[in-house]
């Protein structure tokens, strides 16, 4: 029991390559997604931003960030109440969480003002 425990701890190593697993998940989802999306059934070009695919695709982008965002608060308030090695990894943890959610914002700007399936 103490092992799973730690296991889940915002403090375990484990934390280094679960955020950029998820921005990874996030990528292939979104863009994948994306292509499926126009390749089945692509929305007409007067419709502008304004489409379904758009939505689904910032609906998944905004969920991503959000998590991202809450794993970077949780790792900084577990730094702030460890020392050591402890803090150290939940330090590390939350700058590559937050790296991750800058990823998927950046990377999902686009979504907001382009076209799918030009």
């Amino acid at each position: 029991m103490t092992s799973t425990i730690q296991r889940l701890h915002l403090t375990h190593p484990l934390h280094f390559v679960i955020g950029l697993t998820l921005w990874c998940i996030w990528f292939i989802a979104v863009y994948g997604g994306h292509a499926v999306a126009c390749a089945v059934a692509p929305p007409a070009p007067e419709q502008g931003v304004f489409t379904l695919v758009n939505a689904m695709l910032l609906l998944v982008s905004i969920v991503s960030i959000a998590l991202l965002a809450a794993l970077t608060l949780g790792c900084c308030r577990e730094a702030k109440r460890h020392e050591g090695r402890l803090r150290f990894n939940a330090a590390v943890s939350a700058g590559l969480y937050l790296f991750s959610a800058l990823g998927v914002l950046f990377a999902a700007l686009p979504i907001i003002g382009i076209p799918p399936c030009l």
